[in-house]
């Protein structure tokens, strides 16, 4: 998408490199991410062992998860060496990807997202990268678009009354990606890595029906151990 062959030779190698070493460099995966899979990818801050925010804010709400306001980001196709330097500005800097311009995301319970991935697997649906936070989140990667659309496909499936612990992410919205951490939770890591295979991401209401149904059994399952 950026890379040349030759690029895309230099970022494998970078990779074997980072792996050999025990941990692939954010510098590497937010090259691989803008000219492998052609996301736009972002610098963002870090949290301390303990938990604080490296922007300086007491009371920040998203602490290690949120961009660098002075990094202007860097877009989908950029080069290895565009990448190299920019990310030389800002050692340390975790990986965010941007949702809502390659993707946006479904974002559903660890757990049910486990269980709806397995299940989609087997029906053989088209599937896109998902992602698993620390926090107990499975980050489903769908056609941009689909945070703005999911109310009216839920009612149009049926789902629009029920509880379920589902919802769109789109512009506006970052997620942190690996190799990056958040904070004292631990890293985030994929549960389907993009390849080229799965970096095209599939249009939302071919996956929705499936996370709206675990959803809604495991939120049934989760009400009757309460109970």
């Amino acid at each position: 998408m950026g890379f040349t062959i030759g690029g895309i030779r230099d970022i494998r190698e970078l990779r074997s490199a980072s792996r050999r070493r025990g941990r692939a460099t954010e510098c590497t995966a937010a090259a691989e991410y803008t000219g492998l899979w052609g996301w736009d990818v972002t610098a963002g801050v870090r949290a301390s062992p303990a938990g604080a925010c490296s922007c300086g804010d007491a009371d920040c709400a998203a602490p290690g998860a949120h961009p660098l306001g002075f990094f202007p980001g860097v877009g989908a196709g950029a080069t290895l060496d565009e990448v190299t330097r920019a990310w030389s500005e800002v050692p340390g800097a975790s990986v965010l990807l941007p949702v809502g311009r390659g993707f946006d995301v479904i974002d559903v319970a660890l757990g049910a997202g486990v269980h709806a991935l397995a299940r989609l697997e087997r029906m053989g649906l088209p599937l896109g990268p998902v992602l698993a936070t620390p926090t107990g989140r499975a980050y489903f990667f769908v056609a941009p678009g689909a945070a703005a659309e999911l109310p009216a496909l839920l009612y149009r499936m049926g789902w629009d009354d029920a509880d379920l612990d589902l919802a769109g992410m789109g512009p506006g919205t970052h997620i942190v990606a690996p190799p990056s951490s958040m904070g004292t939770l631990g890293p985030v890591r994929w549960l389907r890595p993009p390849s080229p295979d799965t970096a095209a991401v599939p249009p939302a209401r071919l996956l929705l029906g499936t996370l709206a149904y675990i959803c809604h059994r495991v939120g049934r399952c989760r009400s009757r151990r309460s109970g």
